[in-house]
């Protein structure tokens, strides 16, 4: 018994240890829990906020005629009260995303049963429990971090969200909050993305197809995946029926009611891209990040969106039109066969739409070829092509392979999983068989300005071909050799110097000391001599000699103090090469400065913006009516101007006419022809193009002015001035149109052979005629 004893105590001493443990490590655990509730409560964002809440708004952007031009936003949303929501929308989401939403106070329990039952049951996390409350305070009072004390710390935020608003207020919060695909953040920016409607426009049909987004709003796009929205349609108003917010008939309408995805026409931020950008630099500079992208500004602009439309188009068009002069440069790079999946389903991610736009450029990949009929099969992300050789037939000679990898001849060749561009001709039918033509980006550039010359408002701009692959603004930030393009200003200068259209100037063989112990020889663009040619032939036909010899007779100081007055902000060099366009300027600059000749001498500053509004209509900024600054007179102007007409109406510029309506502008080439200009206008527009490599090369054959920038300057001024009313060129009081010899530059007797009508600024005409000694100006 005595033995015994002692095992008895023992056991007591480690029961009794291990209770005092277990209590202790109880008491542990729940100071633990505790404190760590504790800790989290006291980290936890306050949700009076929400209160006051405003949801990030969308900053808008308007053209000259109140129409929508731009957007800037870091997420896309127009925020709308919840009495201007449908009660029917309401339901649908509440329906769809938490039918105890009016029941619960934050946390639904039986739902989170629910869930966890199915999930168990599915072995997979099939259903979640989160309310519309909870899914507000995680979307704007929390992060998107995946932990469990993010659980946590939502299921407290939720219920005191309960406490501080009202069903109503979180409902207000949550519909304007939640992202619903296609870049569409709310229930009306997602509205207008679908179906181009406003919200309050909506059918049952619709709401029902919104409400069923949240879930996944990418795979239930209506736009991309019709068939899978038409399901979850469904599943919502069948949910709608249960919840008696709707009848079943009411729901058997709804699934046979016709949909029409109908975008509203988006904002084409793309072709207004280095506008905006522009727009972007200087008010967030004033305004801030914040106020620009979250704040709800209204930006009130001188852009006009049809020529805005027009210029990136004439650009585009343009600049395929001049890289594939210079030929097909060959597939971008070639896919294995099992590398062609993989790309295809990341180029069909970047395509926006159902069908493959008609005109439209696609990155697509060879899956097939038919030589004997000289086709081959494009694949564009998850639909087919046919691409025939009628439709590459301007990159010439393109063989045809049926084989995968790079070919080892050359590399023009279409193999199998050869990379190609590809613009579409005519559309697809059920994802087979769309039309393709080979296509192929430019590696040229190209830039277009265009302002208003009696006010200064700069109506377009581009920049580049691609916004989103070079954010480098060449309209305005590159600085190149204006060549013959500032000419005009040479002459301008010569006018105000006493020399008038009809001097006659030798175009002869010319040498000058270069001041390095040689000697500098100008030459002609066509390397050809003329003899005595009049001002308007040598400014008409752009002839070098002529030029330098002008500005070595008015002084290379004078003409560059006159350039100066034009508003150039680039240094002018003093030079007689400057006769030639030899200094360094920018479109924006260039463009600026024939203004002047547009508007009749007078010089008036350039304005992108008019008006700026807070989202309360409040104005913040707006803009005073310029001072105008004369440069020179209204007949010096006018004269200019007419000798211009002249090189549009028959020089270097003819491909710039437009047919009906008088036109002066200048071509521009440079040397080797790196740099192709035409800055022209019509009375109340101007515009000025210019086109190079980035890199100073050759543009190689037809790179000049008169071939490369003047079409593009056309087909832009020819859809920009459609719609306005037909002006001629005024000529004032003080010029006159007088009869001369164009050979000889005096006056000629009216019917007398190639007897042309010129103007002059009064007091400058010639004195004598043809035969006559004494030839002169009278009184000058």
């Amino acid at each position: 018994m005595d033995r015994k004893a002692p095992v008895k105590r023992g056991g007591k001493n480690i029961l009794t240890a291990l209770m005092l443990f277990a209590v202790t490590a109880a008491i542990v655990l729940v100071l633990g829990v505790a404190g760590y509730l504790f800790y989290l409560l006291a980290r936890l964002p306050k949700v009076d906020r929400l209160a006051d809440y405003k949801p990030p708004i969308v900053s808008q952007v308007f053209g000259d005629d109140g129409s929508l031009v731009g957007e800037f936003y870091l997420e896309r949303r127009i925020v709308v009260p919840v009495n201007k929501i449908p009660r029917k929308l309401i339901q649908a989401f509440v329906a769809a995303e938490d039918s105890s939403f009016y029941s619960h106070g934050g946390i639904d329990y039986f739902g989170i049963v629910r869930a966890a039952v199915k999930n168990v049951l599915s072995m997979r996390k099939k259903e979640g429990a989160s309310t519309i409350t909870q899914q507000v305070t995680k979307s704007m009072l929390l992060t998107s971090e995946k932990k469990f004390s993010r659980k946590i710390k939502e299921a407290i935020l939720a219920k005191r969200l309960e406490e501080k608003l009202t069903k109503d207020e979180i409902l207000y919060l949550y519909l304007n909050q939640i992202y619903l695909g296609g870049g569409a953040y709310g229930v009306q920016a997602a509205a207008e993305t679908y179906f181009g409607k406003d919200v309050d426009q909506l059918n049952l049909a619709e709401i029902a197809m919104l409400a069923g987004l949240p879930k996944a709003p990418n795979a239930y796009s209506p736009v991309k995946h019709l068939e899978k929205a038409r399901e979850r349609q469904a599943y919502v108003l069948d949910r709608m029926v249960k919840e008696a917010y709707i009848t079943q008939a009411e729901a058997d309408h709804a699934r046979s009611t016709p949909l029409s995805i109908h975008p509203l026409k988006k904002v084409n931020n793309e072709q207004s891209a280095y506008y905006l950008e522009c727009l972007r630099i200087q008010l967030e500079q004033k305004y801030g990040e914040d106020q620009l992208y979250k704040g709800g500004l209204k930006i009130y602009t001188t852009m006009n969106a049809g020529m805005q439309r027009a210029a990136y188009e004439s650009i585009r068009s343009g600049l395929k039109a001049v890289d594939k002069r210079q030929g097909f440069r060959g597939p971008q790079k070639f896919l294995s066969e099992g590398e062609v999946e993989a790309f295809c389903n990341k180029v069909e991610e970047g395509i926006d739409s159902a069908v493959l736009k008609t005109g439209e450029t696609y990155q697509g990949v060879v899956v097939g070829v038919n030589p004997a009929r000289g086709e081959a099969i494009v694949r564009v992300g998850d639909r087919k092509g046919i691409l025939s050789r009628k439709n590459m037939s301007w990159a010439g000679k393109v063989a045809l392979l049926n084989t995968y990898g790079k070919p080892e001849k050359g590399n023009r060749s279409l193999t199998l999983g050869a990379v190609i561009e590809v613009m579409v001709v005519a559309p697809e039918i059920n994802k087979e068989g769309a039309q393709l033509a080979l296509d192929q980006v430019p590696e040229v550039q190209a830039a277009l300005v265009a302002i208003d010359p009696r006010t200064g408002g700069v109506k377009a701009m581009v920049g580049g071909y691609d916004f989103k692959k070079s954010q480098f603004n060449r309209a305005m930030q590159s600085k190149r050799n204006a060549g013959s393009a500032f000419k005009p200003i040479i002459y301008a200068a010569a006018l105000d110097k006493g020399l008038t259209p009809a001097t006659v100037i030798e175009d002869s063989e010319v040498e000058y000391p270069d001041g390095a112990g040689g000697s500098w020889k100008p030459k002609n663009y066509d390397g050809v001599f003329r003899g005595p040619v009049t001002m308007r032939e040598a400014l008409t036909n752009s002839i070098n000699i002529v030029s330098v010899k002008i500005m070595e007779q008015i002084g290379a100081s004078y003409a560059a103090e006159y350039a100066k007055k034009l508003g150039f902000t680039a240094q002018i060099p003093a030079n007689l090469a400057l006769a030639l366009g030899a200094v360094s300027v920018s479109p924006m600059e260039l463009t600026m400065a024939y203004t002047v000749f547009a508007n009749k001498g007078v010089s008036l500053p350039t304005s992108f913006i008019t008006k700026v509004t807070d989202n309360d209509g409040v104005i913040l900024q707006q803009s005073v009516e310029p001072v105008p600054i004369p440069v020179m007179s209204p007949e010096t102007s006018y004269v200019i101007t007419n000798l211009m007409q002249s090189v549009v109406s028959s020089g270097t510029g003819h491909r710039a006419s437009i047919v009906g309506r008088p036109v002066a502008g200048k071509t521009g080439t440079t040397n080797d022809s790196k740099d192709a200009w035409f800055v022209g206008y019509v009375p109340q527009l101007v515009a000025g193009v210019w086109v190079g490599f980035d890199q100073e090369r050759s543009l190689g054959a037809g790179g000049s002015g008169g071939q490369a920038a003047a079409p593009i300057w056309a087909e832009f001024m020819q859809k920009s001035v459609a719609e306005l009313p037909v002006e001629d060129f005024v000529a004032p009081e003080n010029v006159s149109f007088v009869l001369i010899n164009p050979r000889t530059g005096k006056l000629a007797r009216e019917g007398a052979p190639g007897a042309i009508m010129e103007c002059f600024i009064k007091g400058t005409e010639p004195a004598g005629y043809d035969g006559e000694a004494g030839w002169g100006m009278r009184d000058h």
